[in-house]
Parts: C-alpha cells; structure tokens; sequence
C-alpha cells in the first residue's frame, strides 16, 4: 500500500471522494501530471488557506508603501492582515511614505452592520487623508461589507473627487472564489485598470525589468534588486515589495517582466503583454543554481553580449564569495529530507533551494494553486471554470495605441524558448516535472494530513505556515515558517541560500521539540467518573 493510499484510508467515503483527487503519488498513477485544485475546501476539514479578503490585501496590495489600504470592515479582519508577512519597504527618496506598518480599519461593530457602514468609511478616509496625506487610498472589504452591500466602489469615486487623489476601491470579501487566489485575481485587476500605463517616467537604464510577484519578505526583493543591479539591470518595480502606487504607474514602459510568484501576479504579466507587448520570464532566484539559471536567460533574452559577458562576471563573483558557506552547509545537511508546502510558486522554487544543499523534498504541495501551477500553462484551455471561479471578475484588454510595442517577432519567439538554450518565456512548466517518483504532492492540505504525512514519509524538516508550525514541532519533526522566515531572511539570491542553509541548520541540529515527551503520551490528560 503505498503513502497516499494509506492517507486516504483514514477517511469517510464523502471526504474520500473529494480528497483523492488532490493527493497525487508521482509513481503510482498513469498520468502523473494531473491534480484536483482551485475547488472548495470542504467545511469542517483543518485547511490552511486564506480568505479572498487575505490574497487582495494581505498578499497584493497591502506591500504598497504610500498608499493607505484601509480595511472596511471589522477590526479582526485588519489585524490579522497586519505585518504578519514582513514585507519590508523604505521611504522613497523623494518623500517620507512608508504606511506598510501601519493597520487602518473603519472598525465596523454592530449598529453599523444593521444600518450601513459608508458614511463611516468615508470618516476614516477623512482621517487618513488629514493625518497621513497618502498618495492613493485602497479600500478592501471583508465578508460583511459584502453581505450589507456597501459601495465601496462609490465611495472611491466621491474621494476622488473630494481631495483629488487616487481612490481603488475592491470588493474582496473573504468568501469570494474558494481561497486566497481570487482575491490575488481582483487585485491584479483593480492594478491593471486603474494604476499600471497612468504614467509616463522611462526607465533609466538599458535594460530594464519588473520583477513580479516579489513581495520583499525579510528584504528577498533588495537582494534581488542588488544582483541585478551589479548585472547592469534596473528594476523598475517590484510587485509589489518595497513599491508604491508612483512607481507603479510607469511599470508597463520596463523592457521584460520577471514573474517570481506565478499564481499571485500571472494575471498582470499577461495582461501587460497583451495590452503593451511586454514579454514575461518565469525566474526563480531562490537558490544559488537557480538564480544563476534566470540571470543567464535575462541576459539571453536582451540579447546582449556586453551584458552577458558582466552577468558571468557578477555570476563568478557572488558564487565565489558564498561557495565555502555553501558547502559547509551542504555537509550537514546533505541526505535529510523535506515537506514544503508555500504559496504561488514557492513550494516548486524551493525545492531547488534545498537541492543546492543535498536535500530532497519529498512532500510539497500549494494552499490556493490552480492546476497550471502544478502541471504547466498548457494545460490551461482543458480547465473548466465553475461557479466559484465566475464569481471573480476576468477583465480583458486590447493592444494599447500609444504604448505597445515588441521586442520580438513571433519567431523569434519561438527560437528563444526552443533553442539550444531555450529559456521560460511567456511560460511556466509548473512544480511536477522537476519532482521524482515517490514524492508526494497535495493540494490544500490540512491539519490530519500534515500529520498523517509527516508520520509516513518521516521528513526531517517541515517548512509551512504559523498555522500549523507549532503542531509540527509539537510532533518532534523540526518546522520552519516559509511565508514571512521565521523573523530571518533574505532567502533570496547567492547570500539568502546561506541564510537559509544557517537557518535549516540550526533547526535541526537544535530540535529541541524532538527531546520532549508530551504529556499525553504517557499519562492521561483527562480523568473522571461515571456518576450514581
């Protein structure tokens, strides 16, 4: 009996029914690349996805330095959005604004549920504009919002109109789609319609870039940024790390759009080529072998020999600096094994991570993915949408008058993604190809599952979210927090791999959860007796 069979032995036939097709054994099925995703969690069952409300605000927008993301509707919804991923930012040098630590929420309670909550809304945005003088006002609704019906998008208009700033206004009430993604979906949509081609600042350099999909957790994108610029390359924007609404509104005048976290921002990048002809690149600069992979096929895709020649050179340079970490790190860690379940692409990217230090993943999986994530973008046109899906809006654009334009012809598209050194463009082949036979992959795992795997594939460190992190730990397997580092970080690039391997190694050469014996084990933890 293999793993997953033995996971899903443990289930009602309900729950059976629609769990088997979300765990997949990559040795024990015909077609290894199909899997269940993007369909409601069943209620009841311990998932570990977020909320539309959370993949709108907490993920997308919320980064945005100048602008003030209020939260309309209760203070909770506010809170558990705030600072809880470290997406780092600094000031621009031509302004103060940075509102990334800060939490604005309308507080909704009671009264306003019943009698409605705008004119509330409206006060706060008064506030906010008095005391902060923010560049942009987002506003994000939560479930309530949408069940009473306020107009947020109303609201915006008339802040417009009142002190002449940006307003977006974005119904992402928690229960819209079936997880986090489509609150990433209407964010991209509310960027696209109302930010992105409103300005008109040129890049300042030769080649430029947007990298997308990088939110600056624990400062990944600053390091990234710094490769890149000792490579001759500006970033123009992260998406949305470190950026601001200013910054974004020129984002479709950079020559090539890198896609880091493909499910959260893979709207934008095809929008923005359909609309301005920019290409996108899928990237991985987490770990050394694979950030020295997209550093070659950027250069590849400009075309430029001055340019590769300085990107070996960077490429030399940085990995000579951090090789005897490296190996150091290799030698402890080389032959342990891996669970990673991260959001957007991470679970694909770091696996390569862990490769780099002889490690093997053999259980990884996505929160919200959708089947491209997993299987490749080809598989695209044989996803059929439901309900759920419909319920969040897909905007289409058209080739922008003034500012599209191509780099490359058709063919030579063609000839940059199939040649001798064909490179990911306008493409993703999603996290399957690159895992082996054996290894487990589950979408939208849970509480019982991450036990139950944990104790059949006994891997040596579990590398997931806050919420299931200390029952992990509790079980004696060593955990990592990967959505905000654990408080560490950067992962990214040549020195966030030896960030990480310090990091990997510390915990599990110091698991001191592994040395504990809960209580339970050994004495009951309830005691009582039948009554007369």
């Amino acid at each position: 009996m293999t793993e997953r069979e033995r996971l899903l032995e443990k289930y009602s036939a309900r729950v059976y029914k629609n769990r088997k097709d979300h765990i997949v054994q990559l040795e024990e099925t015909l077609d290894p690349r199909s899997i269940a995703a993007n369909t409601r969690a069943i209620p009841g069952v311990m998932t570990a996805r977020g909320c539309c409300y959370a993949g709108c605000k907490g993920v997308v927008v919320g980064p945005l330095k100048d602008v003030a993301v209020i939260t309309h509707g209760p203070v909770g919804c506010g809170f558990y959005s705030w600072g809880t991923r470290r997406n780092k930012a600094k000031p621009d040098e031509h302004t103060d604004k940075n509102f990334v630590p800060y939490c604005f929420s309308t507080d909704m309670q009671e009264s306003d549920i019943v009698f409605g909550g705008e004119k509330k809304l409206e006060k706060a945005i008064e506030e906010a504009v008095a005391l902060f003088h923010p560049t942009c006002i987002m506003i994000c609704t939560t479930c309530p919002i949408g069940l009473i019906g306020d107009d947020v998008q109303a609201v915006a208009r008339r802040t417009e109109e009142k002190y002449g700033i940006k307003a977006i206004g974005y119904s992402c009430e928690g229960y819209k789609g079936v997880s986090q993604s489509g609150g990433h979906h209407i964010a991209n949509n509310g960027l696209m319609k109302y930010v992105i081609g409103t300005g008109d600042k040129q890049p300042k350099t030769k080649f430029s870039v947007n990298i997308l999909g990088e939110y600056n957790i624990g400062g990944d994108g600053w390091e990234e940024s710094r490769i890149l610029k000792r490579c001759g390359i500006e970033v123009v924007n992260m998406f949305t790390g470190d950026a601001s609404y200013e910054s974004l509104k020129s984002a479709h005048l950079a020559g090539l759009n890198l896609v880091m976290c493909h499910r959260s921002i893979n709207y934008i990048a095809e929008m923005m080529k359909t609309k301005y002809g920019v290409d996108w690149l899928k990237v991985n600069f987490i770990g050394v072998g694979a950030t020295v992979k997209s550093l070659r096929e950027v250069a590849k895709y400009f075309g430029d020999a001055e340019l590769s020649a300085r990107v070996e050179d960077v490429i030399a340079d940085e990995t000579a600096a951090v090789y005897d970490d490296v190996e150091y790190y290799k030698s402890r860690l080389t032959g342990k094994t891996a669970g990673i379940f991260s959001g957007g692409s991470r679970s694909h990217h770091y696996q390569t991570l862990l490769a780099d230090f002889g490690m093997e993943t053999v259980i990884a999986g996505y929160e919200f993915a959708h089947r491209d994530d997993y299987e490749g973008r080809e598989i695209i046109p044989q996803i059929k949408e439901d309900a759920d899906n419909k319920n969040i809006e897909s905007i289409t654009v058209e080739p922008d008058s003034e500012f599209y334009r191509t780099k490359y012809s058709p063919e030579e598209i063609v000839a940059l993604k199939d040649g001798e050194y064909g490179i990911e463009l306008d493409d993703y082949g999603g996290m399957f190809p690159e895992m082996d036979d054996g290894d487990v992959v589950v979408d939208d795992y849970n509480h019982f599952e991450t036990d139950e795997l944990i104790r059949l594939m006994k891997p040596d460190i579990f590398l997931s979210g806050i919420k299931d992190k200390y029952s992990i730990q509790k079980a004696g397997v060593s955990s990592r927090q990967i959505h905000s580092y654990d408080y560490s970080g950067p992962y990214a690039g040549f020195r966030g791999a030896v960030n990480f391997g310090r990091d990997l190694t510390m915990a599990l050469y110091t698991n001191a959860w592994a040395f504990v014996t809960p209580p339970w084990k050994h004495e009951p933890m309830l005691e009582g007796r039948i009554g007369e």
